[in-house]
C-alpha cells in the first residue's frame, strides 16, 4: 500500500544546518509564502474524515508520514499538538511516522496517555552531521519510544553514529539534498553509515542521491527525478 502524507499544519523555522536549502521554504517562494509563518491546514482532521459511504478517507493498515512541510515538535504548534495526538490515537489501525529535528523538545510535547510509545506511532531523528547527531541521539534513545529510526538527510558530511546504534534502533535512513544550490552528498560517507549498521545489525535504507552527489572522485548532477532510482540501483540496503 502505497504511504500517505498527512500535513496537519504548515509552516517552519529554521533550526539546524540542514534547513538551510529547505525545500518546503522553495516551494512557498516560488508562490510568495512565508513559510516562517506556520498555519493549520485544511487537512488538519484528515486521519478522522470520512468518505461519503462512511468509511475512512485513510484506510485501516495504511502508512502515513506526519508534518512533512513542517515539524511535529514546532513550538509554533503547540497549540495544535493535542488534537493531533488525539486523531492518530483514534486511529489506531494507521501506522505513523514522525520526522522531526526538534527530539529534544519531544518529552514536553506528549500526550498523558503516551506511556511507552503509541503502538502506530514510530519516531525518527534527523541527523545530518556529527554535531547533531551528538545533540540529539542521547536523548533520542531515552525517549519512552517503541519504534525509532534515524535519518541522515541531507547528510553534509560523515557522521558517527556507531556508540548509538543497538537494537533500539530499527533503521537508518541516508539521503542527499535537492535543489539548485544543494551541498554534496558523498558516497563514501554513505558506505560508511552502512558499515556501522551492519556491524551493529541495524536496517539501512540509501534513500536517494540528492541533486550533488560525488562517487570515485567524480562529481554528479543528478536530476530529481533520478535520485532515487540511482540509489536503488546501487543495491546495498540492509
Amino acid at each position: 500500500m502505497k504511504s500517505e502524507i498527512w500535513n496537519p499544519w504548515h509552516g517552519c523555522v529554521k533550526y539546524s544546518e540542514g534547513c538551510q536549502n529547505c525545500y518546503v521554504y522553495r516551494r512557498d517562494a516560488s508562490v510568495g509564502r512565508d513559510t516562517s509563518q506556520a498555519r493549520r491546514t485544511k487537512d488538519f482532521d484528515l486521519p478522522l474524515r470520512r468518505r461519503r459511504d462512511g468509511g475512512f478517507r485513510l484506510p485501516s493498515g495504511a502508512h502515513v508520514y506526519a508534518c512533512m512541510t513542517s515539524d511535529f515538535f514546532l513550538p509554533e504548534a503547540d497549540a495544535w499538538r493535542a488534537e493531533a495526538w488525539r486523531c492518530i490515537r483514534l486511529r489506531a489501525d494507521v501506522s505513523f511516522s514522525i520526522i522531526t529535528k526538534r527530539i529534544l523538545r519531544m518529552a514536553d510535547c506528549l500526550p498523558p496517555d503516551w506511556g511507552d510509545g503509541y503502538e502506530n506511532v514510530e519516531i525518527g531523528v534527523t541527523c545530518e552531521n556529527q554535531r547533531r547527531a551528538s545533540e540529539r541521539m542521547e536523548a533520542f534513545l531515552r525517549l519512552p519510544i517503541l519504534r525509532r529510526f534515524v535519518i541522515c538527510e541531507p547528510l553534509l558530511g560523515p557522521v558517527n553514529l556507531s556508540e548509538w546504534l543497538d537494537q533500539r534502533v530499527a533503521q537508518v535512513v541516508v539521503g542527499g539534498e535537492s535543489g539548485p544550490n544543494a551541498r554534496e552528498l558523498r558516497y563514501e560517507w554513505v558506505l560508511d553509515l552502512r558499515e556501522q549498521c551492519r556491524r551493529a545489525g541495524v536496517g539501512f535504507h540509501f534513500k536517494q542521491t540528492g541533486a550533488n552527489f560525488v562517487k570515485d572522485g567524480r562529481r554528479y548532477r543528478v536530476e530529481r527525478r533520478l535520485q532515487t532510482p540511482q540509489a536503488k540501483k546501487a543495491g546495498i540496503d540492509l
